[in-house]
Parts: structure tokens; C-alpha cells; sequence
């Protein structure tokens, strides 16, 4: 069972057990209201069938006092210290008949302490814990939708509360996952990346100290595998431009919990403002989601003829036979109408998109950057790109970034030249937000082999994709998580670099793998993870993170941490500290240099 159903089975059970008209109380995951868990894996529609005649929020409930003693209850909480004080006001002045509390991970003992106090009318009629604390986007991808993510780029001591809450929320999220699967893992982490080691630590002594018991799946011992690792491990995947539909749309417009916000295009008609790509609901979209962007055009336009010849025949109605099969038919005609405009809509906003920020021409040369080795030939190409008005200034400093990350070692001067062409050009992006980011996710923090310059089986893969050819140069780039997975069945993961944690080994291979991305995944990932799963159907890989990135999201973490913490004493110290040893590297390497030469 994969994940989506997983969440789908929890809300089934919640709803179908409690008869009678229901309202669902829900914890906000994002900034926006009731875009959470259930909004992604249950329809309106779904809802009403459910006896569901009203959706809240926890603060919705808070503030309202009109009682709704003819309604139940039903609350799916995060078990957090502040939804547990909210829902203790509730109780003590009760809107509703029942109230059904389900919690989405483990509830503590005094927490169940401090409802049972508070419930002096005794309207709580059960507390359940149903595991379900990740936003389960497709089949085998689920993110957290962290809202401090760019917590894990910081050195601990510059923010102790906001990293402790970052891993207490990667930690939950990542048990919850495992709960849901009816696993316990054996768990590996990134050896270069302190907030991984953390992670993947944490979640251990959850799993096999302090909640042993309820991680007890005997029958599926060490048969799972956690794999903790950095996104900094491979910075290139989230600042290329993408060119498969639901990465793109992603890229382009974004996607927060399937949902798609179009109110800011002027061309979009007024019902299709805001609308759900899910590969649940959503048919064309499960069939078309990883296709490349010239291949969904033609079929789309497949869909749109179809429907026309559809929208004709029931134009024809000829008998009153004729109009009841229509009648009958009518809300699988107005499925098919909403998704033919929802589809045309999302395709003619990112065709104007590519068109005006002139991305096929920008995202050629990112490609060659990210999958093709040529430094002259390369600055030749960001310095043209640089000089072009069509291009974007968000654009520009996604070029200098990728250019900077590739050869960061190669060529200090050129690389300089380009700090002040993006200076010179852009005013919004200083250079400072490139270097920053080769502190954070240069060659020297890096794990693995992400341009394929270090394994003999690499290069000659690149060697030979060079004489082939590419099929199509805008999708020739494969993320370093597919190696990553290869390595994994195929047991040449090295221990030195992705550690155990305790005294727990692999017996065998996996048969079900979490690879959890701190700091976020991409949609090009969660497609390799598809696919490859789709090839291999003797091992399940499932991806998560804190969030789903794109390159504005990417490029957003690490401003960020450039605005709020660069005048912060303690992380000041940090940076002067790492700049004055990497000096002192330097000079000690020069000078080595010298008495060899001599």
C-alpha cells in the first residue's frame, strides 16, 4: 500500500465509524487554511459523501462561539503543545453534541492527561492516534511543508530553539511515515552533513528507545531502510528550469499541497483561479505528469478534440431517451469540461512564460552546465545570457549559480568577471547570494559524485550519452538521488560515507526504502523515484522532505538566511571563523606547494 491510500484509509475509518452530519476540525500545515493532509487525498465531494457539512480550522474554532449541538466532532490534530492548549479551550466550553479526537502521531501520556482534565462535560467520546503527520503528495512522495526550512542551512548555535524545532518536526514527520508503512528501519545518514547525523539520530532513539514497543513490526524487521541526507548534497536539481508538466508548473507557477494558484494570471478564466493537480482526482493529469512538455501538448490537444466531439453529440439530442442518458452522464461531462479548461489554462500561462523569459535558450545552456563539461565554452554561453535584456534577473542568477557550483575550482578569475556582470545587471541579486551558496553546498561539502568526475562507471556513462546524443537536451539531466538509489540495491552505498546509526545492520536488500531530503525535494526527484520503482518491482523507494522545492524556493532559503542572520553576532563569528581557516588552508597549501617545487 502506498502512501496516498494510506492517508486516504485513516479518514475513511475517522468518518465512516461516526454516523450522522459531521463537522472536520483540521490543523492548518501551511500559511493558507485547509490546505493540509486531507485536503490533498479527499475531495469536497468525497467530504459531503461522508456526512462532512462543514471543514474548520483549529483557530475557525477557536473564535467562533455559535453553538452546533445537532453536529459531531470529528478533530485531526499534529499532537503539538499548542494544538493540545487550543483544543483544552474547546473542550471546556463545547460547541458541538460529540467530539471524535484522532491525532495525526504519537500522543503523550501527559497530554492525554491535560484533555482528560479539561473534559468535565464529557463530550469526548474517543482519542485515537492515526498516523498521518506528512502531506502525502503522490504515491511514493510526501513532504512535511516545514515553514522554517532554511534552518538547516544554519550552524547550530546560531539558532537553538529554530533547529531544535526543525528536527523535532523532520523527526515526527519521518516516524510518522514509518508508522503508517508498519516498519522499523534500519537508518543511514549523510557523513557530511551535522544536521542529517542529528536527524537520522534522533529518529533512532524514538524508534528503538523511547517508543520501542509501538515500532515493534516483527514480521518486517530490518526488511526497511531510512536514509537520511542534505539537499546541499546536490544543490543543481532545484535551480534547473524543468520541462515535464508537473515539475514545470511547479517551476513556473508553484504548487503548495496540489493546489495551483492562478488568481495572478490576467488570462485564466474566473473558475479556474485556483485549481488541484492531484494524480488521485485527476485522470489526464496521472497519465501526463512526468511527460515532457512537447509531447503534453499533443495531447492535450488530443483531450480538447475529444471533448468537442463529445460537447456535439450532446448537442444532438434527438429523443427523451437521448436527454435522460445525458442527464445520467452530465457530472462526468462537467469533470471532463473543468479539467479540458484547467489543463489548456495551466499549458497557455507556462507557454507565455517560456516565450517571454526566453527559457529555451536559457535552459539549454543550464543543462550543459549541469550535465556537460567546457569551462571557455560555458562562460562563453553565461556571459551572453548575461548580456541579453530578454532574460530575467531570476534567471541570470540561476546561471551564475550553476556555473559557479561547477567550477567553483576551475576558474576563480572568469567566475569573478561573472560576480560583477550579475551585480551590474541585476539589482535585486547581489553576488553575495552565489558565494553563500558555495559555502553552503561547494565541492568541499559535497557527498556524492554529483557530476560524475570521481566513479569510472560515471564517466563512461557520460561518455557514452556525449556520442550518442540526448534525445532532448531539456530533460538530459539526472538527479545525483538516482545514483543514490542504484547504489542502494545494488549495496555499493559506502559505510564512510552514509554511516549506520547504532548496532542495527541490513540483512539483504531493503525491501522498502525512505530517502528523506533535509531541506526539500523537487518534483524532477519524485519522478526518478517513480519511474525507477516502475522498473524495479523488487524494491519500493519513497521520498520525502521538508518541503517541495523550485528555484525561486531554493534561491528564497538562502536569501533568507542572508537577510535575517547576516548582522547576527554569533553566526558573524561563524563566517569569519570559517573565512580566517579557510585562509590559513590556503597558505599552508601554497607554501607545501613551493617546498615540493623547490
Amino acid at each position: 500500500m502506498v502512501l496516498i491510500p494510506l492517508v486516504r484509509d485513516y479518514v475513511d475509518r475517522m468518518l465512516h465509524d461516526i454516523p450522522g452530519m459531521k463537522v472536520l476540525v483540521l490543523d492548518p500545515q501551511t500559511i493558507r487554511a485547509q490546505v493540509g493532509m486531507v485536503s490533498v487525498v479527499y475531495s469536497q465531494s468525497d467530504l459531503l459523501r461522508k456526512e462532512v457539512f462543514l471543514v474548520e480550522t483549529m483557530d475557525n474554532a477557536s473564535s467562533s462561539r455559535e453553538s452546533m449541538a445537532h453536529l459531531k466532532a470529528v478533530y485531526f490534530l499534529r499532537p503539538s503543545a499548542d494544538n493540545v492548549q487550543k483544543l483544552r479551550r474547546h473542550l471546556a466550553m463545547p460547541r458541538f453534541a460529540e467530539y471524535h479526537l484522532f491525532f495525526s502521531n504519537i500522543l503523550k501520556i501527559p497530554q492525554i492527561q491535560i484533555l482528560a482534565d479539561s473534559d468535565e462535560q464529557e463530550v469526548v467520546q474517543q482519542v485515537q492516534e492515526f498516523y498521518a503527520d506528512f502531506c502525502a503528495i503522490d504515491p511514493y512522495h510526501f513532504t512535511l511543508n516545514i515553514q522554517n526550512n532554511h534552518m538547516y542551512m544554519l550552524p547550530t548555535v546560531v539558532d537553538p530553539p529554530g533547529m531544535q524545532s526543525f528536527c523535532d518536526q523532520a523527526v515526527d514527520g519521518i516516524a510518522s511515515v514509518f508508522l503508517a508503512l508498519k516498519r522499523r528501519p534500519v537508518i543511514r545518514y549523510q557523513r557530511t552533513s551535522d544536521v542529517a547525523k542529528r536527524i537520522a539520530q534522533e529518529t533512532a532513539r524514538l524508534m528503538y528507545e523511547q517508543e520501542s514497543g509501538l515500532f515493534d513490526f516483527r514480521r518486517t524487521e530490518n526488511s526497511s531502510l531510512l536514509l537520511v541526507i542534505d539537499r546541499r548534497d546536490d544543490p543543481i536539481t532545484p535551480l534547473l528550469n524543468q520541462w515535464t508538466y508537473q515539475a514545470m508548473v511547479h517551476e513556473l507557477i508553484g504548487i503548495e499541497s496540489n493546489k495551483v494558484d492562478l488568481r495572478g494570471f490576467s488570462n485564466v478564466p474566473k473558475d479556474q483561479q485556483e485549481v488541484v493537480l492531484s494524480s488521485v482526482q485527476d485522470d489526464f493529469f496521472r497519465a501526463n505528469m512526468f511527460e515532457n512538455f512537447g509531447d503534453l501538448g499533443m495531447n492535450i490537444k488530443r483531450m480538447v478534440d475529444d471533448f468537442q466531439h463529445l460537447s456535439k453529440s450532446s448537442l444532438n439530442l434527438q429523443s427523451i431517451g437521448d436527454m435522460a442518458k445525458f442527464v445520467s452522464n452530465y457530472p462526468e461531462y462537467r469533470k471532463t469540461h473543468g479539467n479540458v479548461t484547467k489543463h489548456v489554462a495551466l499549458v497557455s500561462e507556462m507557454s507565455r512564460i517560456v516565450e517571454e523569459r526566453k527559457l529555451m535558450l536559457v535552459s539549454q545552456t543550464e543543462q550543459e552546465l549541469a550535465c556537460t563539461s567546457g569551462q571557455a565554452a560555458a562562460f562563453e554561453a553565461v556571459t551572453s545570457l548575461l548580456n541579453n535584456e530578454s532574460v530575467s534577473d531570476i534567471d541570470r542568477l540561476r546561471l551564475v549559480m550553476l556555473y559557479a557550483l561547477r567550477y567553483e575550482k576551475e576558474s576563480p578569475v572568469q567566475l569573478m568577471q561573472l560576480f560583477n556582470k550579475l551585480a551590474s545587471c541585476s539589482a535585486k541579486y547581489k553576488s553575495g547570494l552565489v558565494q553563500f551558496l558555495l559555502k553552503q553546498a561547494g565541492v568541499d561539502k559535497r557527498t556524492g559524485d554529483l557530476y560524475g568526475n570521481r566513479d569510472l562507471l560515471n564517466i563512461a556513462r557520460n561518455m557514452a550519452r556525449g556520442l550518442k546524443g540526448v534525445e532532448n537536451v531539456y530533460t538530459q539531466h539526472q538527479p545525483l538521488l538516482f545514483q543514490t538509489m542504484e547504489g542502494i540495491v545494488k549495496g555499493r552505498l559506502r559505510d564512510a560515507d552514509y554511516p549506520l546509526v547504532g548496532n542495527h545492520f541490513q540483512q539483504g536488500r531493503p525491501q522498502d526504502v525512505v530517502i528523506f531530503i533535509v531541506g526539500g525535494t523537487t518534483y524532477e526527484e519524485a519522478r526518478s523515484v517513480a519511474l525507477y520503482n516502475a522498473a524495479n518491482p523488487g524494491v519500493r523507494f519513497f521520498l520525502g522532505g521538508s518541503v517541495v522545492l523550485n528555484s525561486k524556493r531554493f534561491g528564497r532559503g538562502t536569501k533568507d538566511i542572508e537577510v535575517k542572520h547576516y548582522y547576527n553576532m554569533s553566526y558573524m563569528v561563524h563566517l569569519l571563523f570559517e573565512e580566517y581557516r579557510s585562509m590559513i588552508t590556503d597558505s599552508v597549501d601554497c607554501a607545501l606547494h613551493r617546498i615540493k617545487f623547490v
